[in-house]
């Protein structure tokens, strides 16, 4: 079960928030996980700073997943997290920033994985 939470601070509308959730959804079998199980939050007008300036179009995207990491499909996810956002959004790729954190123990419906 992966989930997939973004910080962006620009607004969201309804409908670019559905594209990002079609665009997301597909690009998460990159990591070899269904979309069936994809959880995604969006927290928007999110105030974002680097280097001690504000980011006017930026974004924060952490991906969570059960079990290891793969640091090759981590490299390809990144891409394609920021050329989704670069497309969606209009957040350039160079101020997308995205970890990835995996998780030996997760539960859900009252068991886990």
């Amino acid at each position: 079960m992966p989930m997939i939470h973004s910080k962006i601070t620009v607004g969201v509308s309804d409908e670019t928030r559905e594209a990002l959730v079609a665009e997301l959804g597909k690009a998460i079998a990159v990591l070899g996980k269904p979309e069936s199980y994809l959880m995604l939050g969006f927290e928007d007008h999110y105030c974002l700073y680097f280097g001690g300036k504000r980011l006017e179009k930026g974004a924060f995207v952490s991906v969570e997943l059960f079990g290891a990491e793969d640091a090759a499909a981590c490299a390809k996810m990144t891409e394609r997290i920021c050329a989704i956002f670069e497309r969606t959004l209009g957040i350039p790729g160079d101020a997308v920033y995205v970890t990835y954190a995996g998780f030996r123990n997760w539960g859900w419906n009252g068991r886990n994985f």
